[in-house]
């Protein structure tokens, strides 16, 4: 039987879930392929497309996800994570699969750098989902 859904049990659970689903539809659905291709370059154009990405994004998710959408921005800059991972000891894992420069010699999306950048939004998806639950009344 589900959480009683007015405890903040209840409501972490069921935020949470709808972050996590708002998440992979505006991630993989709702976002552009020009959002997705463009979102990492340096100057200005990569920061445009980049919040362009996170409107869309947060439009899905239509709630209060102010702590979900910074993280979502600094994330998908990519070197924020690729900084993070190589000062805890992960620049291998990052750069795991990663195509070689000037090659598309690994089209697939199971990459090191991938998981590390779905890892940082769901550990973010559930601090917003706590933030949000903890709010409730």
């Amino acid at each position: 039987m589900l959480a009683d859904p007015s405890s903040k049990l209840g409501m972490f659970g069921a935020v949470f879930a709808a972050l996590y689903a708002a998440h992979q539809v505006a991630d993989h659905w709702v976002q552009t392929q020009w959002q997705a291709d463009t979102k990492g370059q340096p100057g200005w154009l990569g920061r445009l497309a980049c919040a362009a990405h996170v409107a869309t994004y947060t439009l899905t998710a239509a709630i209060g996800m102010t702590v979900s959408a910074v993280s979502h921005y600094i994330a998908d800059r990519r070197t924020p994570l690729a900084r993070i991972a190589a000062a805890l000891g992960s620049a291998r894992f990052h750069a795991f699969g990663a195509p070689r420069p000037g090659r598309d010699d690994n089209p697939t999306l199971g990459t090191g750098a991938y998981a590390l950048d779905q890892a940082w939004h769901v550990g973010f998806l559930f601090v917003a989902a706590l933030w949000i639950a903890g709010g409730a009344s």
